[in-house]
């Protein structure tokens, strides 16, 4: 057997790591036997991602928690940040992303940033499907578990189409962050921030209210 089929998997629970491994150790993938890279956080995968690429070492699919203890180093915070590494430094690797959490702007920043091959909520699988679930990833699928595509779905119901900045700019605000310091996070203009902020106003509040109503309202509606 050829052992160069390499699987990156990041969860902070030790005991999870192990079950992933073992649920997918028994399984023929194209004839290529897996080796498995286990980290626990976001520092220890940050330092073998950077060891394997000076070793010219390909990883052909990542298995990442979202919500991973950060490296505060570099501000890679979570499962997202180190996705975006990922993409940018492995093009060809497959990612797979695990949540507790699936709320819609979340889901809808996370799929139109990364475009995970893989993006399941846990509650959605068992010991069963994950295998299989990886296994198709790697032939070339997409799978969104069910209910990532139900939170897709509140974003259509309510005729929300923001982008990636749109949803940052709530999300930002949503924690305390001010308006006029949003530029600092956001790779746009004073300007363009205050236009992409009153069109999300004219969405949820029709215009009219403060940050804290947009947020309470966005809160309400579930998107945050």
């Amino acid at each position: 057997m050829d052992i160069n089929l390499n699987i990156l998997i990041v969860d902070d629970h030790p005991m999870t790591v192990d079950s992933y491994i073992n649920l997918l150790s028994g399984i023929n993938f194209q004839k290529k036997a897996p080796n498995f890279i286990k980290c626990y956080n976001c520092e220890d995968a940050y330092n073998k991602i950077k060891f394997l690429l000076r070793q010219n070492t390909k990883i052909d699919l990542a298995i990442l928690d979202v919500s991973l203890p950060p490296y505060s180093g570099l501000n890679i915070n979570n499962g997202i940040d180190l996705a975006l590494l990922i993409r940018e430094k492995l093009a060809n690797c497959k990612i797979v992303l695990l949540t507790m959490h699936s709320k819609p702007l979340t889901v809808d920043k996370i799929i139109k940033g990364i475009q995970p091959e893989g993006f399941i909520s846990k509650s959605d699988i068992n010991f069963e499907l994950f295998p299989v679930i990886c296994r198709k990833i790697l032939e070339g699928e997409i799978f969104r578990s069910n209910t990532i595509i139900d939170s897709q779905r509140e974003l259509f119901k309510r005729n929300i189409n923001w982008d990636n900045h749109d949803c940052q700019i709530l999300s930002l605000i949503s924690q305390g962050i001010k308006t006029v310091n949003l530029p600092n996070y956001i790779p746009l203009s004073m300007s363009a921030i205050e236009k992409r902020k009153a069109n999300i106003k004219d969405q949820l509040l029709k215009g009219k209210g403060s940050d804290k109503d947009l947020i309470d309202k966005a809160q309400n509606l579930g998107l945050l």
